[in-house]
């Protein structure tokens, strides 16, 4: 079987027909500055839930079977509250990843042009800049209108992407999320979990969140460890406010949940730290893309998706990220 060159598709789009910008509807009005961000997915929402039930459930277990019976009061105090404030970081960070948009607000819009006559990818014309324009968040849909590429100004021989999914003209990077129906810039991959695409504009929060549950899960663990050792050196009855079948039950799930979610979320933490450190997404590397960017140090692309410069505020999840001197936003074509 013969395989087809990666770029293949895009070259596809370059031609001028592939566009056909009548049959694209009018993108509707830009919401206004301020609204939040949320995917009305039905399997997403779900996992969300479950998502903050399972932290919940730890809640409950850590404070009511462990710590208030505990007749230690300082290591009752101390853990919890780490856990709590481990637990309130996680759980903050899940709502920052789900309800910001994925893609950077701009202010200009930087267009990138390429002649038809240059061989793709491997010779480019210059830059152009065309006329400034702010994208609200993700890719605005159906924007790939004849008005709005005549308002481009393009000259002759160039040409743009167009995604013929959702009618946008295509940023470089950008991929189409089936889920939330719309381009994503630097997409990496759609969670369910956070019920949104992980993009440039929440990877921070997404790899807090990860982090976070993987801490409260170790944390958990460790407190179960010492508890089931309290509890067989003392009275079973004495060690738990519950009777000592329900104390085990719970213990025993609570164990599970954690072990569960270290593991997942600490593979998913390294994998997400990899991707920033080599500046490229996961999609991007499933699918072999040649790279088209520039490339920089591992700490500049941690101080892209984290913020300038380096502070506590990298591991805030209400702190948004400062992008200094961030790369304009710009369409490839």
């Amino acid at each position: 079987m013969m395989l087809i060159p990666a770029h293949h598709f895009r070259d596809i789009e370059r031609k001028p027909e592939y566009l056909q910008p009548e049959k694209c509807v009018p993108p509707p009005h830009p919401s206004p500055v301020g609204t939040m961000w949320f995917i009305r997915d039905g399997c997403g929402i779900a996992c969300a839930v479950v998502t903050w039930f399972l932290v919940l459930y730890a809640e409950f277990v850590v404070l009511f079977v462990m710590l208030i019976p505990s007749r230690d009061y300082v290591y009752s105090i101390i853990n919890g509250i780490m856990f709590n404030l481990l637990a309130f970081l996680a759980l903050a960070s899940h709502c920052r990843a789900m309800l910001t948009d994925p893609v950077r607000t701009c202010t200009t819009v930087a267009f990138t042009l390429f002649g038809r006559g240059s061989s793709f990818p491997e010779k480019l014309d210059k830059p152009v800049s065309g006329p400034s324009k702010c994208l609200l968040g993700a890719v605005p849909k159906g924007n790939a209108t004849k008005e709005f590429i005549e308002s481009l100004q393009l000259k002759p021989g160039q040409v743009v992407y167009k995604c013929p999914k959702c009618c946008s003209i295509k940023p470089d990077r950008a991929h189409h999320c089936s889920v939330c129906k719309r381009c994503i810039r630097k997409m990496d991959h759609h969670c369910p979990w956070v019920n949104n695409c992980v993009g440039e504009n929440n990877q921070k929060y997404f790899v807090l969140f990860t982090m976070y549950i993987a801490l409260i899960s170790l944390h958990a663990l460790i407190m179960v460890g010492f508890h089931f050792l309290h509890c067989f050196e003392e009275d079973w009855t004495k060690c738990s406010s519950f009777s000592p079948p329900t104390t085990v039950i719970l213990l025993i799930l609570l164990c599970f949940e954690g072990l569960l979610f270290l593991i997942f979320t600490s593979v998913m933490f390294g994998t997400q730290v990899h991707s920033i450190c080599t500046d490229e997404t996961g999609i991007e590397q499933l699918k072999k893309e040649e790279r088209r960017w520039a490339k920089k140090t591992k700490w500049m692309n941690m101080k892209a998706v984290f913020g300038h410069p380096f502070s506590l505020g990298w591991a805030s999840p209400f702190a948004t990220p400062d992008q200094g001197k961030a790369d304009p936003y710009q369409y490839v074509v």
